[in-house]
């Protein structure tokens, strides 16, 4: 387990997954960047991969954020309630998926890095 390290190794995923995010596996591909530098066993993949997709989500999370506070004026209140609740769900969807895909790219890495 390299601690040390950890949040840089997860921050190169997470700027892996934003380079490779036009391949549609970007998260499973930083995660693997993440888990390969970390070493270590599966778990030490699992979590530093977990980490890069927490860290490449901040992006989407501002983004969907600065929508939830822009977009709605409707003039009735439950619009604009269902509106923020339907979109903190898409907030939480993107954020659950691109976390997933990471762990198992990290995974994926700290086997690669093992076997290697």
């Amino acid at each position: 387990m390299n601690t040390s390290n950890t949040l840089l190794n997860a921050l190169i995923g997470a700027v892996a997954t934003f380079v490779l995010s036009f391949t549609g596996i970007g998260p499973v591909l930083g995660g693997a960047v993440a888990g390969y530098l970390e070493g270590g066993e599966t778990n030490d993949g699992l979590r530093v991969g977990a980490i890069s997709g927490a860290i490449a989500s901040i992006p989407v999370f501002g983004i969907l954020l600065l929508i939830l506070f822009v977009v709605p004026v409707a003039p009735d209140a439950g619009v604009v309630l269902g509106s923020a609740l339907f979109i903190l769900g898409i907030i939480a969807l993107v954020f659950a998926y691109t976390m997933a895909l990471s762990a198992i790219g990290g995974v994926i890495g700290s086997y690669v890095k093992r076997e290697l």
